[in-house]
């Protein structure tokens, strides 16, 4: 299963932090890697997600782990628009629970959605294993961070737009090379922003496969964006870092389907089917079973993975 069937995008980058290779099975396959989410927050846009109350938070990652989650995301902050959280609060917010977490389910990866380098060493310290930087590079310290302690990081696109900001009439230059598709122009800033990114945080001492690159859906788009970077997520898995797909209940499947936060779980699942068949290594999700029984099955037809037993017409 190492060389893609005629026809099939080749696999994506496999992930690997602190040393250990994400997603490869007991049968040897390597499978996309399920990325579970808990929000220490009350005003996050998906209220099942918000899990101020740290007993609560602490239960929902053993059942994301139990469910096949391989890596939790904590946040501590909205990502959008809201209430100011400093420094402190978000800290106070993820700290503890990632000292906690580490201890109680010592095999889940962890990782912190955050842009501030502050608390990015404090959950590293913690035991975090990797910095999710959805607001790509705000804190350019962040990135030095991670690489000083060895850890993964997530490099993201947002055009430009900085934190907890919601996008207002974005544009990309339509791309201008003959015969392209014009339609290109947010894929070539993403691109562009995503190498650019991934080799400063190899030189600030990141391990390669430790980069993860985010074209970051909604972040810095309209949904036309979103859709496009969606059906060009082979260019973007060719990038040769692992790739990470944050596609789950976002405004573009909603905006998509004419469907509210609630409603967008099939939509999310068409996303990430499409999205894994075309290399991407790792899903952002609020929904875990559903999620990796996708992830499962298109490994499967990709020829990446065997399958779970064969008995019809065998046995």
């Amino acid at each position: 299963m190492s060389e893609a069937p005629a026809g099939v995008p080749a696999a994506g980058t496999s992930l690997v932090l602190r040393g250990r290779e994400v997603g490869r099975g007991a049968d040897g396959a390597l499978r996309p890697v399920v990325m579970a989410i808990v929000n220490r927050t009350t005003d996050s846009f998906y209220a099942p997600a918000r899990q101020p109350d740290e007993g609560a938070a602490l239960a929902a990652a053993h059942q994301a782990w139990e469910d096949g989650a391989q890596i939790l995301d904590v946040g501590g902050v909205r990502a959008g628009v809201g209430p100011e959280v400093d420094e402190a609060e978000e800290i106070a917010r993820v700290v503890p629970f990632v000292a906690r977490l580490r201890e109680q389910v010592p095999d889940l990866l962890v990782s912190v959605d955050t842009w501030r380098a502050a608390v990015a060493r404090e959950v590293v310290a913690a035991g975090a294993d990797l910095v999710n930087d959805t607001w790509a590079g705000h804190d350019p310290a962040l990135v030095e961070v991670a690489g000083a302690a060895g850890v993964g990081v997530v490099c993201s696109h947002t055009g430009g737009a900085v934190p907890r900001t919601d996008p207002y009439r974005v544009e990309y230059p339509p791309d201008a090379r003959a015969g392209g598709d014009p339609r290109d122009g947010v894929l070539d800033d993403v691109v562009a922003t995503l190498r650019e990114a991934a080799a400063r945080a190899v030189a600030c001492g990141v391990p390669p496969r430790s980069v993860l690159v985010d074209p970051t859906h909604d972040f810095g788009k309209n949904t036309w964006h979103s859709l496009h970077l969606l059906r060009r997520t082979e260019a973007l898995a060719g990038l040769g870092y692992p790739l990470l797909m944050a596609l789950s209940r976002k405004d573009f499947v909603g905006e998509t389907l004419g469907l509210g936060p609630d409603e967008r779980l099939e939509g999310t699942l068409a996303a990430t089917a499409l999205a894994a068949w075309m290399g991407a290594s790792v899903f952002r999700t609020h929904d875990v079973v559903a999620t990796r029984r996708v992830l499962d099955l298109v490994a499967v037809v990709r020829d990446d993975a065997p399958p779970y037993a064969v008995l019809r017409g065998l046995a």
